[in-house]
């Protein structure tokens, strides 16, 4: 009877373990790693064209559109043209557009922003590193984060003018 008895306490405490851990995790990641809408955008620090470290914090009080892209993805090619023309007309007015490269060397980001007049801010994740903590899939994918840091909106897929500015104007008056 003793033997069974330190059988079912071992067990008991092992679950008593296995969940602990599990609330641990599910609170850590949430929903499977993804931000959500709604939830504050996870942090990064990534190196931009301009040489310079950059991270979500420097963008605080500002509402960000943060558009995930490669230069060999056909819809964030298509889309670059009004992200652009987006920057243009609302840097002015507390918004930045924020580009993050999906791995690419710098050699090839560059040149393609340069080939296309992209001047908004655009930073490298060559390992893929934001991309994993924004659970990216697929190119492109942009979230709108409010000036408090809560991602308003989640677009996945190619962008048009019409949409980013409506957008753009909703992430605004939030």
């Amino acid at each position: 009877m003793g033997k069974s008895r330190k059988k079912i306490q071992i067990i008991i405490l092992l679950l008593i373990v296995a969940l602990g851990g599990y609330a641990i995790v599910s609170q850590v990641w949430g929903s499977g790693g993804k931000p959500t809408e709604g939830s504050k955008a996870p942090d990064f620090e990534l190196l931009g064209l301009d040489g310079k470290a950059h991270n979500l914090d420097e963008y605080k009080g500002k509402a960000i559109v943060l558009n995930f892209w490669g230069t060999w993805c056909g819809p964030c090619v298509k889309e670059m043209p009004a992200l652009q023309a987006q920057w243009e007309k609302w840097k002015d007015k507390d918004v930045v557009v924020v580009g993050i490269n999906a791995g690419e060397d710098k050699m090839a980001v560059e040149n393609f922003v340069n080939n296309m007049n992209i001047s908004f801010p655009v930073l490298l994740d060559p390992n893929k590193e934001a991309i994993a903590k924004y659970g990216i899939s697929p190119l492109p994918t942009t979230f709108f984060v409010s000036k408090d840091g809560k991602i308003n909106k989640i677009h996945l897929g190619q962008l048009d003018l019409a949409t980013l500015d409506k957008q753009i104007e909703e992430l605004v008056k939030s």
